[in-house]
């Protein structure tokens, strides 16, 4: 049988007006009346309707997930993985379900995801970047649609967005290796259009010219933060006639690219060149050396992004960007066992 707020209305004997109130927690019904209401609603098992609800409260505690960009990460990658189950769970204790968004059709017929968030009545939206991000993202921010971004700068009145300080992450890492009389250092970037990997690059070569240290064009490469990627940019340093003792990789999966093109070549790691990584994902504590990397703080992402958009939904406006701090995490691809 499905009962309508007229059909509960009538059998509690008040008005439609007073059962929305109850069923919405508005103020203004009497004690008694609420449980005269409430009695009906429990005997009956009647549950409100969707898109009733949503027109009466104006939310409907659903939260978009834009995996962004034309060569998007999704939840298979194994660090946004982990940020996303972090946000899930602190985004599901404030009340709120996801709905993710896909983008492969999306990409090619110019939509709107402005448009596609007011089609659902969504409430705000969480935004993980990839590469060459789409237009429409920012226009969700330019909208003044509550909106976070992961590794995205989303700038509008009430949006706003978390890094880690990407600047310093790299310092951290030249920091360490100069401490150490490693001063012949390779490095494995990221694409030259990546906000993240041009970071990382500034922190590398400023922390490089602080310390005095050269900077060997053929041991600089670049590749696209995926294991592959990095196989194939080792090869390059390879081939080089004098090779480095050490490579800083800005990303795991990179790094574990690396690694896998050094053993094929008969090299041991880390005695004849050392690996650092990039995010610490899970991996890292299974590989063979356990790699060492630089940890970001998954978990604090995830709460951060669940109770940031939380307050923009609910009224808050101009939250700044939060960066945050890394650590090195010492294992013995890098001759330290942990």
């Amino acid at each position: 049988m499905n009962l309508t707020i007229k059909d509960i209305a009538q059998m509690a004997g008040v008005s439609q007006g007073t059962v929305s109130k109850v069923i919405n927690n508005y103020a203004g019904v009497s004690e008694n009346t609420k449980k005269q209401v409430m009695d009906v609603i429990t005997k009956m098992g009647y549950e409100p309707n969707f898109s009733a609800r949503t027109l009466a409260t104006k939310k409907s505690n659903l939260i978009g997930l834009i995996y962004a960009g034309k060569i998007n990460v999704d939840m298979t990658h194994p660090y946004f993985n982990e940020v996303i189950s972090s946000f899930k769970k602190n985004i599901g204790l404030l009340g709120y379900d996801i709905l993710m968004f896909s983008n492969e059709l999306f990409q090619s017929d110019n939509g709107s995801y402005l448009a596609r968030c007011k089609h659902f009545h969504l409430d705000g939206c969480l935004v993980i970047a990839g590469e060459e991000v789409e237009e429409a993202v920012f226009d969700l921010a330019k909208d003044g649609f509550p909106c976070i971004g992961i590794d995205i700068e989303l700038k509008g009145p009430k949006s706003s967005y978390i890094m880690t300080d990407n600047i310093d992450l790299s310092r951290k890492v030249v920091e360490y290796l100069y401490l150490n009389s490693l001063k012949k250092i390779g490095y494995i970037g990221g694409k030259w259009d990546s906000t993240i990997s041009n970071l990382r690059n500034l922190g590398f070569f400023e922390a490089m010219n602080q310390f005095g240290l050269d900077v060997r064009e053929e041991w600089i490469q670049h590749g696209d933060f995926h294991e592959k990627s990095g196989y194939e940019a080792m090869k390059r340093i390879l081939e080089c006639k004098e090779l480095p003792e050490v490579i800083f990789a800005i990303s795991d999966l990179m790094a574990l690219g690396a690694l896998r093109a050094l053993k094929e070549e008969g090299l041991h790691v880390p005695r004849d060149i050392r690996i650092i990584g990039c995010d610490d994902i899970v991996a890292c504590r299974y590989s063979d050396p356990k790699l060492t990397t630089v940890k970001q703080d998954k978990e604090k992402f995830g709460k951060l992004s669940a109770y940031m958009l939380n307050d923009l939904i609910n009224g808050e406006s101009q939250l700044k960007p939060v960066f945050i701090d890394s650590e090195l995490i010492i294992r013995e691809s890098c001759g330290t066992k942990q």
